[in-house]
């Protein structure tokens, strides 16, 4: 079985120094969607905007640590002792960011990733990798990724809990509408998620794909920079956490429609493709903030 759940466990966390920089950060924030909003009228020198893409007004959305130091953790989590899995048969569950303090636009840290636990769903393994990061000041966010490996399961471990949560049963406080480019997928793999589900078609194919996929964390990023300008002023330091369920596909070139309901320090998000009688595909999804 190429994952040896007691080994992956028992394995020593790996430790690593990263940085970055505001191109960065810069390049993150346009890879989902900055200075592209459709309900303004000139979105890319929007005083909002440019707190996202111009280094003098610069602020980091908390998602930006899925990507710092170039997605190095979640690709070290994969090669881990006891995982050895065919990129092919991996797909992103489901992601939560923690943030202890504001992410600074410029910063150094060392990352201590682990697998925290592997859970059995019969049909399909569960790898929970967890990554803390640290700077000179202390601890900056803890991430969860959960990765599903098709055809991985039935090996007789524990299930793992069950996140969901019953859908609102009023209608959304706010909704916001944001396309995704074609060369969407594109852009954002130069953050360093160089999987190429999102690129190739040959390998799209292979994975059971009609054509390349957009990016989970990149649907995931774009919710939360929606969130944020919508309901938060645009103030990325209210954010305190935000976690996901990826429960479908979204291709470039479609619409997500964000809806949001509000309640006290959280705001419940569920994400809906529009052209596609609007399939959700991002559920169980909540921000708590300040």
């Amino acid at each position: 079985m190429p994952i040896d759940a007691e080994k992956a466990l028992a394995a020593e966390p790996r430790t690593s120094r990263i940085s970055w920089d505001h191109k960065d950060v810069q390049l993150y924030h346009l890879g989902i969607g900055a200075g592209a909003r459709p309900d303004l009228a000139t979105p890319a020198v929007d005083p909002g905007e440019l707190r996202y893409t111009l280094e003098s007004r610069l602020q980091v959305l908390p998602s930006f640590a899925t990507v710092a130091g170039a997605g190095t953790a979640m690709a070290g989590g994969l090669s881990a002792p006891g995982v050895d899995v065919d990129l092919a048969a991996v797909l992103h569950g489901g992601q939560s960011v923690r943030v202890h303090r504001p992410v600074p636009v410029r910063g150094s840290a060392v990352t201590t990733s682990k697998v925290a636990a592997v859970y059995d769903k019969v049909k399909a393994a569960v790898l929970v990798l967890r990554t803390e990061a640290v700077d000179d000041d202390g601890p900056l966010w803890t991430s969860d990724s959960q990765i599903f490996v098709r055809g991985e399961g039935g090996f007789g471990g524990e299930r793992g809990p069950s996140e969901r949560v019953a859908w609102p049963a009023v209608a959304p406080d706010h909704i916001a509408e944001r396309p995704v480019r074609p060369d969407q997928a594109l852009l954002y793999r130069l953050s360093g998620d160089w999987n190429p589900l999102h690129a190739d078609p040959d390998f799209a194919a292979r994975a059971g794909f009609d054509r390349p996929i957009l990016h989970g964390l990149c649907t995931y990023g774009m919710t939360l920079k929606a969130v944020t300008d919508t309901v938060l002023g645009g103030d990325v330091t209210r954010i305190r956490s935000y976690r996901t369920r990826f429960t479908g596909v979204v291709h470039p070139g479609e619409t997500l429609g964000i809806e949001m309901w509000t309640a006290d320090h959280q705001v419940r998000v569920e994400v809906r493709v529009r052209e596609r009688d609007n399939a959700l595909v991002l559920g169980d999804t909540f921000v708590e903030h300040s």
